[in-house]
């Protein structure tokens, strides 16, 4: 029998009888008394198999996947009945021999009549051929093919099968035992080299030379080590490759490139000569790319893919080699404007117009010459940023940001404070996005606020440090759209669905929703909207088109007098009395009821967040005070900067900063200047260092050191 016509017979016999599965298959289950049957089933449907290339227990397989599968795809392997495939489940010799005899392509043979009735000359052969009657042909031919050695005198069927003896039976199946015996005084260099017989030493130099077995990364070969049908999977794979390709035209291997990606449930295949082949993929294929088990829509065009085919259909692709990918790389150096917000940089150029770049968990960071994190970037620093398919690879801090930088923004609040930073719109229409301190001070509306109270339009001054916010002052109040309207005439009825109908002087009526925080004043006090009555002569004051005041000027009995006073708070609230002065310049002090209401800032107020300077409506009732209404806010606080060297600071009995002295120079004279220190004054940077002679910055807000920035 020739090479080409033995690894015909080989394959085409392998993928009928489908190795490692079934009844009466290699190293799977057990024979029964059913066994004769099978083998007859067997021979009549050689021509019809189902190759399966996809295992229950597949992540068992690991390191033999790629054998495995691949002996699967030409129908030499298989699983269990149960769809696994079993990979750590050890051989016995019978199994291997079994393996072997297929492979050489003598299935045919081993199971004839003639073979099968051989009177074998071993010591256990009535043993063999009591509990295994089907191997007899197979220990037959094995034995004509040299595959047992002249010494043994036992099959030993269920005896494990070792590394040693499983490679020195594939070496005699490749018909190379002259070779080997050739080889017999090979010097190995495995540490337990002493543990292989000399009469072997030949056939493990072969086994290593033809790539069919390895040692391990220890140096050592475990000769006695047991084979699992993973393994016994890998060196049946390598043997395999040493003999010619198949010509069986039911199993069939293209090789070439993708022409495109998947389309319609089939791939075009183009082979080196240029001609191409459609074929049509099987439901179960199985995919090799990148070295791991892959889907159809990972396959890309161009990729260099070795394709197994069995009945015309497509079970099994390798990608040999991946399809090239294009990348494309700029770089960009400029100046950090922020740090890293977003998973985003924003570098400005030196043309001053500004990049936004996509940063990731692994982009490269190097600052200060050594490896830093993303969150180690500062505003300011000088950087060389490279991208690759428009996302950031690699970060260079060429200069680092100066240390300490303080800097002010004036504007007007682009939006509330959103992923912890503001935009502020500056004079010239530009805008600046500014990172929050954790410490940052807020000032609105002439008090400590929260960043959650500022809103867009919000006019600021803002300062940073370091390239983050410290301090926010609100210089004026955002405008809000509103509209206040006064009505006044006789209640047509009691309060009904949250509304009120007023009869005016001329007779039309007008229908006003009621607000919930609304007002109501009634009897010189503040009542309830159920307290009113029809006939009650009032007045009300709606905003944005809702009522927040009714005032009851007379009620149905009696008489009442009520004066309206406009102008400009002189002073905050004292002696329970405030002091208007009016459009013409006078003045006129009026008392305070005790339920009087206040509204501030568009909500209800206490009298001591009356401000001098609050524009106001005021209502009063039997000459005292009823409702203030603040209809523009006093002017906002202005913030100063003072920088100099620490000449004195005093505490007081709590403790704290009192006053701080600081000496600056003034037209070339050191000048001495004292400040008060700001209860809740934020101090940036070590407080031990507030010493004399020490470098500072102060922020100094309506007389009071708010910020001090050590240097």
């Amino acid at each position: 029998m020739t090479l080409a016509k033995f690894k015909k017979v080989a394959i085409s016999s392998m993928a009928a009888m489908v190795l490692l599965s079934g009844a009466s298959t290699a190293f799977a289950k057990g024979h029964d008394n059913d066994d004769k049957k099978d083998d007859k089933d067997d021979k009549k449907n050689s021509s019809s198999i189902t190759i399966n290339v996809n295992f229950k227990d597949e992540e068992d397989l690991k390191w033999a996947t790629e054998y495995i599968i691949r002996l699967a795809s030409k129908g030499i392997v298989n699983g269990y009945e149960d769809g696994t495939f079993k990979p750590n489940k050890k051989i016995s010799r019978i199994e291997t021999i079994v393996a072997a005899v297929r492979l050489m392509g003598l299935r045919e043979q081993a199971e004839s009549a003639e073979e099968m009735s051989t009177d074998l000359n071993f010591k256990d052969a009535d043993q063999l051929k009591k509990k295994y009657p089907w191997a007899v042909g197979y220990v037959a031919v094995a034995l004509e093919n040299d595959l047992f050695s002249e010494t043994e005198d036992s099959i030993q069927p269920e005896k494990p099968a070792t590394r040693l003896w499983s490679a020195t039976i594939l070496v005699k199946a490749l018909k190379l035992e002259a070779e080997a015996k050739a080889k017999s005084s090979t010097k190995l260099t495995f540490k337990d080299a002493k543990q292989i017989p000399a009469g072997s030493v030949g056939y493990v130099a072969v086994a290593l030379e033809k790539g069919i077995i390895t040692g391990y990364s220890d140096n050592t070969f475990r000769p006695n080590q047991q084979v699992t049908r993973a393994e016994l999977a890998a060196l049946l794979d390598r043997t395999d490759s040493q003999l010619p390709d198949s010509e069986d035209t039911d199993i069939q291997a293209i090789t070439g490139t993708l022409k495109a990606s998947v389309s319609n449930n089939s791939l075009t295949v183009v082979k080196s000569d240029n001609t191409e082949k459609t074929l049509t993929i099987d439901p179960n294929v199985f995919i090799f790319r990148d070295n791991k088990k892959a889907s159809l829509s990972d396959l890309k065009a161009g990729d260099e893919v070795l394709v197994r085919t069995y009945n015309g259909n497509v079970i099994f692709i390798e990608v040999t080699k991946l399809a090239e990918t294009t990348t494309t790389t700029t770089d960009v150096t400029g100046t950090l404007k922020a740090a890293v917000s977003n998973n985003s940089i924003v570098v400005v150029k030196a043309d001053k117009t500004e990049a936004a770049l996509t940063v990731d968990k692994n982009t490269v960071v190097v600052r200060n010459n050594k490896t830093a994190k993303l969150s180690d970037l500062k505003a300011g620093d000088e950087v060389l940023v490279r991208t690759s398919n428009g996302k950031v690879i690699y970060i260079q801090v060429t200069k680092l940001a100066s240390t300490t930088t303080t800097a002010d923004v004036t504007g007007t609040l682009k939006a509330a404070v959103s992923n912890n930073s503001i935009v502020v719109v500056k004079a010239d229409k530009t805008e600046t996005t500014l990172a929050i301190d954790s410490n940052a001070v807020v000032l609105r509306d002439n008090k400590t606020a929260k960043l959650s109270d500022l809103k867009a339009g919000d006019e600021v001054f803002v300062r940073t440090y370091n390239g983050k916010v410290i301090l926010i002052q609100v210089t004026k109040l955002a405008e809000t759209a509103t509209t206040t309207t006064d009505v006044t005439g006789t209640l047509k009825a009691a309060v009904s669905n949250n509304s009120i109908v007023v009869v005016k002087a001329d007779k039309t009526e007008t229908t006003l929703t009621i607000d919930s925080n609304a007002v109501v004043l009634r009897d010189n006090k503040t009542a309830a909207l159920t307290d009113l009555k029809a006939g009650d002569e009032v007045f009300v004051r709606t905003y944005n088109g809702k009522v927040i005041l009714i005032q009851v000027t007379k009620l149905a009995e009696a008489s009442t007098v009520t004066t309206d006073v406009t102008g400009t708070l002189k002073a905050a609230v004292s002696n329970n009395s405030i002091v208007v002065i009016k459009s013409d310049n006078t003045e006129s002090t009026l008392t305070l009821d005790s339920s009087v209401v206040v509204l501030r800032d568009n909500k209800t107020a206490a009298l001591t967040d009356l401000k001098a300077g609050d524009e106001v409506f005021v209502r009063t009732y039997n000459g005292k005070v009823i409702f203030i209404q603040v209809t523009k806010l006093a002017p906002a606080a202005t913030a100063a900067l003072e920088s100099g060297s620490i000449n004195s600071v005093t505490v007081n009995a709590q403790g704290k900063l009192a006053t701080i002295s600081i000496m600056k120079s003034v037209n070339g004279t050191l000048q001495a200047y004292i400040f008060n220190v700001a209860s809740d004054v934020v101090i940036s940077g070590d407080s031990s260092k507030l010493i004399a002679g020490q470098a500072v910055d102060l922020t100094i807000i309506n007389d009071e050191v708010k910020i001090i920035i050590i240097k």
